[in-house]
């Protein structure tokens, strides 16, 4: 052993002595150390909610558990016993390889002195422990939770002061975080490479959600299809067949006077069973009325706390508006929802001569998003209307007639159909910047 030591001593300067290999037999420990703290760290907080249930039914596990339970304690801890031991390291080793560079300049020694423990903390310190560890986190927990309770325990006033301190940092810098407003959301839509036509109508349906009222996504009065008290049983057959809908509302003489919802499905146990004289009438749930400015985020919410999908929409005066379900809410987000009872023709169709036919019941959303016009061009006209019919009526400033051609903005107008006093449908012809007018015909 002697001449072992006599020879690695003769290899040495003559400056490195006994003090000197102490001090690097030291770092060699303090780096296993350092290695042990760093992959405890991995192993902790990489076990899964099992792994946590399995260890919680052994006999270390339960150390184990009182350490994960409290994370920012553990984490403060490994921390500090990492960054103890790595400036240990430091320490030591440029005290135990001081005289080995000290024949060069004090500039190279620093460089050369801080490649070799960077590599060797990175690489036995950090890395190959981290990978075991993350490999192996069960076996590396069990073994190791004596180690790092005692850590804990030792450096427990240490790691208390600073969770303590980081709590109040992240109190203060939470609170000067800047909210994101709905508008700077939409902007950055607005300029985001969204290629998914979808998805990015989904989020632009999520923006707008908490700004929608019930009225602009109800199904307008005239075209709501209603049972009436007075109805035999095969008249309301009848309805709920043709219809196809799950939920009908009933009047009692007028739309105004709303006494109850029948469902389709309550039906179904008299189906054949009952004779004309049925009183279908029992069967009536209480109807849920909603005025015309809910907002369609809380309206959802109502929805979900008394369990129904359908609400009757009122003005002001008690009058019925219209009926909103939940199917209209939800398609605000997700786009439109067909079931094997909707009609899938949709309210428009494009020509080849690149006109459009909308249906004056076309909701403008819709108008504006086929069409690509940017709806804040026609806000003066638009702004207290819900469909195409309106906008148009806005336009006129009366009611028009038929074959009569209107025109505003980019956009060329041919009222096609009037229904009574409803515009059924409309050509629109959308002009290019600088293009001619092009008369429809």
């Amino acid at each position: 052993m002697a001449a072992i030591w006599s020879a690695i001593t003769l290899s040495l300067p003559v400056s490195f002595g006994l003090s000197q290999a102490i001090a690097l037999a030291c770092a060699v420990l303090a780096l296993v150390i350092s290695g042990f703290v760093s992959g405890s760290e991995i192993a902790y907080f990489s076990l899964t909610p099992e792994q946590c249930d399995e260890l919680e039914n052994t006999p270390k596990g339960a150390t184990v558990m009182s350490m994960v339970t409290k994370p920012e304690k553990l984490l403060a801890t490994i921390l500090i016993a990492n960054n103890l031991v790595n400036v240990t390291i430091v320490i030591l080793c440029n005290f135990a390889l001081g005289p080995i560079f000290e024949g060069m300049s004090a500039l190279l020694s620093f460089i050369l002195q801080t490649v070799i423990l960077t590599f060797l903390i990175l690489l036995f310190g950090e890395i190959l422990p981290k990978l075991v560890a993350n490999s192996n986190n069960m076996r590396w927990v069990r073994w190791s939770a004596g180690a790092v309770k005692a850590l804990m325990t030792v450096f427990s006033p240490v790691s208390a002061l600073l969770v303590r301190s980081s709590g109040i940092v992240n109190r203060v810098v939470t609170k000067q975080e800047h909210d994101v407003t709905p508008e700077e959301l939409s902007q950055a839509l607005e300029i985001t490479d969204v290629k998914a036509g979808d998805e990015k109508e989904m989020l632009e349906g999520i923006l707008k959600f908490g700004d929608t009222t019930a009225d602009e996504v109800m199904t307008p009065r005239v075209d709501m299809t209603c049972l009436d008290v007075a109805d035999t049983f095969d008249d309301v057959m009848k309805v709920v067949t043709e219809s196809g809908y799950s939920r009908l509302p009933v009047c009692d003489g007028t739309q105004d006077n709303i006494t109850g919802v029948l469902y389709s499905r309550d039906l179904l146990p008299y189906i054949g069973k009952a004779d004309a004289d049925f009183d279908w009438r029992k069967l009536l749930r209480e109807p849920y009325f909603v005025p015309e400015s809910r907002m369609i985020d809380d309206l959802l919410e109502d929805f979900r706390r008394r369990r129904i999908h359908m609400a009757i929409v009122i003005d002001e005066f008690g009058g019925t508006q219209g009926l909103v379900t939940m199917e209209d809410v939800l398609e605000e987000i997700v786009g439109d929802i067909n079931d094997e009872y909707d009609d899938e023709e949709k309210t428009y169709r494009r020509l080849p001569d690149d006109t459009f036919i909308f249906e004056g019941k076309t909701l403008l959303g819709d108008f504006f998003r086929v069409t690509g016009l940017d709806e804040e061009d026609y806000a003066d006209v638009a702004a207290d209307c819900e469909t195409l019919a309106g906008m148009l009526l806005a336009i006129k400033g009366d009611f028009p007639k038929e074959k009569e051609p209107l025109v505003y903005g980019r956009c060329r107008f041919l009222i096609l159909d009037i229904s009574g006093h409803r515009i059924a449908s409309v050509r629109v012809k959308v002009m290019h910047e600088n293009q001619t007018d092009i008369p429809l015909r």
